[in-house]
């Protein structure tokens, strides 16, 4: 039996300061930046300088299932797929696509709404 890491702690530090960034979000390109900074953090604090993520190494996809991808640099560091693989981050993750994707959709049904505060 493979025993299975939990990175609930960090979840609980984190959510409460994305959930209050992504609901503060006016733009598509917001909602993008809000996932990707903190995942960047996320990644941060769990592998703690083992590993390096970019800007570059999470991408958004709204559109598709999973809602995020991951580059290829990565993905090829045994550190980081090693914990991908016997923790839950992956649905901790999938959790805060979850999040952005359902506040990407509500700014992209209301585009008057993010216009009409663009002109303030």
């Amino acid at each position: 039996m493979v025993k299975q890491i939990s990175f609930t702690k960090y979840e609980h530090q984190l959510v409460p300061e994305f959930r209050e960034k992504i609901n503060k979000t006016e733009s598509l390109e917001d909602v993008r930046e809000v996932f990707s900074y903190a995942l960047r953090e996320l990644f941060e604090n769990i592998f703690k300088g083992k590993i390096t993520v970019t800007e570059e190494d999470i991408i958004f996809t709204p559109d598709k299932d999973p809602h995020y991808m991951f580059s290829d640099q990565l993905k090829s560091q045994p550190d980081f797929m090693d914990v991908w693989k016997n923790s839950d981050l992956p649905r901790l993750v999938q959790d805060l696509a979850d999040s952005a994707v359902r506040r990407y959709k509500h700014i992209k049904k209301h585009p008057e709404r993010t216009e009409s505060k663009i002109r303030m």
